[in-house]
């Protein structure tokens, strides 16, 4: 262990070695900041995580410290740690953190391609985001032609819907424990209540990318939903087409997944960007082969 780096979690900037009295009433929780950067380090890193040696490295910390406070933000599912690699990465506290913080920076980037996906296919496009107890939709594009119901606002289930289960589908198996952890209630006759079934679906809708739902909510909407995923692919939001089975049916489902797909990789790059889409792209973009 480094011992030239005090070990006191406690300690305040500018205490350290009695400090100068301009520093003394700083207020900066040194251990804190300390954590804050480690959590920093893990976003940052790849996908497969980051071991604690090398985030201790990249973060100036001398290893016992880098652990103990991994240690301590695992406990609080701040992090996630891979037990075959040790690696670490961003916990679901932060996924369900960030949630609660206001939707408008997200709604205003995602807008002119929810609006654009609409167009293309004639039909009622949404965009979700994950909350405490499930998801709840922020944004929602409808044709003017279409009487549709309205969704925004509201929350839905995670299990009956092409929404829950795109979400579901790219989360660990210990974040679809947690989500999960209630009963599967049967909402019609086709909603998924038995685990293993639902769990060989979430496993179909990662691989095709895009979740589907079969009347699974209320039996007369059909729809499909596709993950906004961030650098480390963890979903932060979700992109949705549906309507009336009799508009969209499955013989639909892989041309709406494939504009669901492109719209969310977009929402990706407009959110990673920090700016909006151009303003041409949901003016130029028309109806596409196959989408309706």
């Amino acid at each position: 262990m480094d011992s030239a780096e005090p070990d006191d979690d406690a300690i305040i900037e500018g205490e350290i070695g009695g400090g100068s009295p301009g520093r003394a009433h700083s207020g900066r929780v040194q251990s804190l900041e300390r954590a804050i950067s480690l959590l920093h380090a893990v976003a940052d890193s790849s996908p497969e995580g980051e071991s604690a040696a090398n985030l201790a490295a990249l973060c100036g910390l001398n290893r016992a410290t880098a652990w103990r406070l991994l240690a301590t933000m695992e406990q609080h599912a701040l992090v996630e740690r891979d037990p075959l690699t040790n690696r670490y990465s961003i916990g679901f506290a932060v996924a369900r953190m960030a949630s609660a913080a206001g939707v408008d920076g997200l709604v205003r980037r995602a807008h002119a391609i929810i609006e654009r996906v609409s167009h293309q296919t004639g039909e009622t496009a949404n965009l979700a985001v994950a909350r405490r107890v499930g998801l709840t939709y922020v944004d929602e594009v409808a044709p003017p032609v279409v009487l549709s119901a309205k969704w925004l606002g509201r929350q839905v289930p995670l299990h009956a819907t092409s929404t829950g289960k795109a979400m579901l589908a790219w989360l660990s198996e210990e974040e679809i424990e947690s989500l999960l952890a209630g009963p599967l209630i049967a909402y019609t006759d086709t909603t998924i209540t038995d685990r293993s079934r639902l769990r060989a679906e979430l496993a179909a809708t990662r691989r095709r990318g895009y979740g589907v739902c079969v009347g699974e909510l209320e039996p007369t909407l059909y729809g499909v939903s596709v993950p906004v995923l961030d650098a480390r692919g963890r979903p932060f939001a979700v992109v949705s087409i549906w309507g009336p089975k009799d508009r969209v049916p499955e013989t639909r489902f892989p041309a709406l997944g494939a504009l669901a797909l492109q719209a969310a990789a977009d929402i990706a790059r407009s959110v990673a960007a920090g700016q909006p889409p151009a303003a041409a792209a949901a003016a130029d973009a028309g109806p596409l082969t196959g989408a309706r």
